[in-house]
């Protein structure tokens, strides 16, 4: 069972997905974004490297200043969630774990929930486990994936099914740009095909019988044929595109 502090600390995250970042969260509550982050995460103290509770007052004064009833921040709100407090919406900020320097990011699971089935669940064929974040510096983001369509729409997907071997293997790392909701040019993608969802190599092909263009669906394990599929597909949706992968090697 969660103690008062725990279900504070969920609960300032779901304040954070409603602002839309750590940020905004911050300036909703009135505080900077480091006093945001601490209260988020739980500081330790310096004495006994325990993390610090929220006082009652100040906790009275954020639900104030986000527009929450009194009392809301003390109440478990992960039960409206299936049990599971919500994933980040977005990265977030974190303190560093080195004394003096700008807060870590938190790249988050891309949510596979919000109803893209009768049980509002995306499909993953044979996912063995899930990576649910990444903390990273500015400057490794920075330095290692220069090229995206904005930090808030950085995730990771775990990578599930054979058919992409060797480019990656079930279980292994993926940082996708949900930014990106249209086939422009060949690249590696997720998408979906009704509740099902795919990573793939997709090609924009001419239609012969028309001036359109189809999508072609390429795996990178040759046991899997490649196929075609209309962008009107009523079914069909990009839901990003893959920047970066780590495959992995067993030894």
């Amino acid at each position: 069972m969660k103690d008062i502090d725990a279900i504070r600390r969920d609960n300032m995250r779901l304040i954070e997905k409603e602002a839309g970042g750590t940020t905004e969260a911050a300036t909703l509550c009135g505080m900077s974004p480091s006093q945001f982050i601490n209260l988020r995460d739980g500081a330790k103290d310096s004495k006994t490297g325990k993390q610090r509770g929220m006082r009652k007052e100040t906790a009275r004064r954020i639900e104030e200043s986000a527009k929450k009833p009194a009392g809301w921040l003390d109440v478990d709100h992960t039960s409206e969630n299936d049990g599971t407090p919500p994933a980040a919406p977005a990265p977030y900020e974190s303190p560093s774990e080195s004394p003096g320097m700008p807060p870590d990011l938190v790249i988050t699971q891309f949510a596979s929930g919000g109803g893209m089935d009768s049980t509002g669940r995306l499909l993953l064929d044979d996912q063995p486990g899930i990576i649910r974040s990444w903390k990273v510096s500015h400057e490794w983001l920075r330095l290692n994936v220069p090229h995206h369509t904005g930090v808030r729409n950085l995730c990771i997907v775990t990578g599930f099914g054979p058919s992409m071997r060797p480019m990656f293997n079930p279980g292994d790392p993926l940082l996708v740009d949900t930014g990106v909701k249209v086939i422009n040019h060949e690249g590696v993608y997720f998408f979906r095909v009704g509740d099902e969802g795919f990573i793939k190599i997709i090609q924009r092909v001419p239609e012969f019988d028309g001036p359109g263009f189809a999508l072609r669906i390429i795996s990178k394990n040759p046991d899997y044929p490649p196929y075609d599929i209309s962008p009107k597909n009523p079914h069909f949706e990009v839901l990003g595109k893959v920047l970066t992968v780590w495959r992995s090697e067993q030894y």
